[in-house]
C-alpha cells in the first residue's frame, strides 16, 4: 500500500493511492496515518479495503508528511562509503546518530526555507524507515519485522551551523523545513529488499546525486539492531538512513550551496518523488 496524508498543514486527512495513482480518501476508516495504526493487524485491515470503494480526492491537494505525530526523527550520518570519502571523513565503526527536531519536518513538496544567517545550505536524498511496532534489543535477523514501511526523506542541512557553531550536528539539521518527508508511506510488503533501491536528487534540473541503497555501510536491519540496543523504538518513529555522494558541500574545488529560487527534485525507486522550492526566511 501507498498511504498518504493530504490537506492543509495541521489538518491533514488520511488517504491511499490506488493502482492507477489516484488519491483516495481513507477518512471513513482511520483518523490519521500515524503510529497508532502502523501495526501489522491495523495495516492488514487497510489492505482488505477495495480502493475502488473509497472516495476519489478531487483537485490537487497539498501532500503532507506521510506519517503524523512522528515520535523520534533519527538520522544516520556518513552511511555511504563514497559520501564519507567526498567529505574527507573516515568510515565509521558504528552508525553515527543525530536527531532532527520534529519542528523541521514538512511535506514532500513544501518550500525549504533557508534561515537567517545561512551560508552553506545543502541537500541529501535519503531512504526513510518508519517503525511499525515497539523494538527493543532486536537482532538484525528480525529487525525488518519491526518496519511498517519506507519513504523518501530530504535531510536538508546548513553546513555552517552543523560544523562551525560549536555543538552537535543537530544545529545544522533541525532548522524549520529541513525535513521534507513523503510523499507516501510505502508498506514493507511492497519493498522486498530495502538494500536495492535506486535514488537520485536533481538541483535546478541538473543531476547531483545518483546512488543505490546497496552501497550503505550499515544496512537498514543493522541500523535498527544498533539503535534498539540503545533505546526503545516506537511505532511512528522515523529513521533517515544516510545519503549517497553528490552533496553540495562535497563538490571540489568549489562547493555549491542552496540559494533562493533553487528547486530540488528527489526520487527513490518505488517510493515516489519530492519537489521543493528554496526561499530565504523573512
Amino acid at each position: 500500500m501507498k498511504l498518504v496524508r493530504y490537506g492543509a498543514h495541521g489538518a491533514e486527512k488520511p488517504g491511499m493511492m490506488d493502482a492507477d495513482g489516484v488519491l483516495r480518501d481513507l477518512s471513513a476508516h482511520v483518523n490519521d496515518i500515524d503510529g497508532s495504526m502502523l501495526s501489522e493487524a491495523a495495516l492488514d485491515k487497510l489492505r482488505a479495503i477495495d480502493p475502488a470503494s473509497l472516495p476519489v480526492v478531487s483537485g490537487d491537494p497539498r501532500i503532507g508528511v506521510c506519517v503524523g505525530n512522528i515520535g523520534k526523527f533519527m538520522c544516520i550520518g556518513l552511511n555511504y562509503s563514497d559520501h564519507a570519502a567526498e567529505q574527507g571523513l573516515p568510515i565509521p565503526e558504528h552508525p553515527i546518530l543525530f536527531m532532527k527536531a520534529n519542528s523541521a519536518i514538512v511535506g514532500p513538496n513544501d518550500d525549504v526555507v533557508l534561515p537567517r544567517g545561512a551560508k552553506r545550505g545543502d541537500w541529501e536524498v535519503e531512504l526513510g524507515v518508519v517503525i511499525g511496532k515497539q523494538a527493543k534489543y532486536v537482532s538484525k535477523e528480525d529487525a525488518l519485522d519491526y518496519v511498517a514501511g519506507y519513504c523518501v526523506c530530504n535531510d536538508v542541512s546548513e553546513r555552517h551551523f552543523q560544523t562551525q557553531l560549536t555543538g552537535t550536528w543537530t544545529k545544522g539539521k533541525s532548522c524549520d523545513t529541513f525535513g521534507p518527508t513523503g510523499p507516501w508511506l510505502v508498506t514493507r510488503d511492497e519493498v522486498p529488499d530495502p538494500q536495492a533501491l535506486d535514488m537520485s536528487l536533481d538541483l535546478n534540473g541538473n543531476r547531483m546525486q545518483t546512488g543505490n541503497t546497496s552501497t550503505m555501510i550499515f544496512t537498514v536491519a543493522e541500523i535498527i539492531e544498533h539503535l534498539s540496543q540503545l533505546f526503545t523504538l516506537y511505532p511512528g518513529d522515523v529513521i533517515s538512513t544516510g545519503t549517497p555522494p553528490g552533496v553540495g558541500d562535497g563538490i571540489k574545488p568549489d562547493p555549491v550551496y542552496l540559494k533562493a529560487g533553487d528547486v530540488m527534485e528527489l526520487a527513490i525507486e518505488g517510493l515516489g518523488a519530492q519537489r521543493q522550492n528554496v526561499r530565504e526566511d523573512a
